[in-house]
């Protein structure tokens, strides 16, 4: 019961980050509440594969690439380009605390007392900068992975090849 409530407290905080985002970046008011169910959907699984132990690059490259893979179904709903659903998605995923993890070190180190007093700022720097850009990078592929096995269909045409499968195995 406790997973549950985390769940959807994690959901609706997701949902609120997606639809602001979605708003900033000018997505139509139609598409809004896709942006905001998708985030939410998104970062509740990231969150649940957390729970379960699995690393954090990889549950949200998993969660990207659903968030892409819904993004395209849901963008013809409304008729609107995946990259105005997926993207404000996304966004609650960027590893901000990271990045802001590595400047704030980086700061620190160019004070020589405060680096003889820590000397692991700089394996801290490294840690979190390259987390940081695993965490973007994966993000930039688990939405774009959707986008390139699809490129050149939409919804309507895979409804068609899956029809024409199944009737080819009768």
């Amino acid at each position: 019961m406790e997973l549950l409530s985390s769940v959807l407290i994690d959901f609706a905080l997701a949902f609120c980050v997606a639809f602001c985002w979605g708003i900033l970046f000018g997505t139509p008011w139609k598409a809004l509440l896709a942006t905001g169910l998708l985030g939410g959907i998104g970062h509740s699984i990231r969150f649940m594969l957390l729970q379960s132990d699995l690393g954090l690059v990889v549950a949200t490259l998993i969660a990207s690439v659903s968030i892409g893979l819904l993004g395209i179904y849901v963008a013809n709903k409304v008729h609107n380009p995946p990259v105005v659903i997926t993207m404000p998605a996304c966004i609650t995923m960027i590893p901000g605390l990271y990045a802001y993890r590595t400047m704030l070190a980086g700061i620190k180190l160019s004070d020589q007392a405060i680096l003889d007093k820590n000397p692991n700022i700089i394996p801290t720097i490294a840690h979190n900068a390259v987390l940081t850009f695993s965490l973007l990078f994966t993000l930039a592929v688990g939405i774009s992975i959707s986008a390139l096995l699809l490129r050149n269909k939409n919804m309507k045409e895979i409804r068609f090849y899956k029809s024409k499968i199944l009737l080819k195995d009768k």
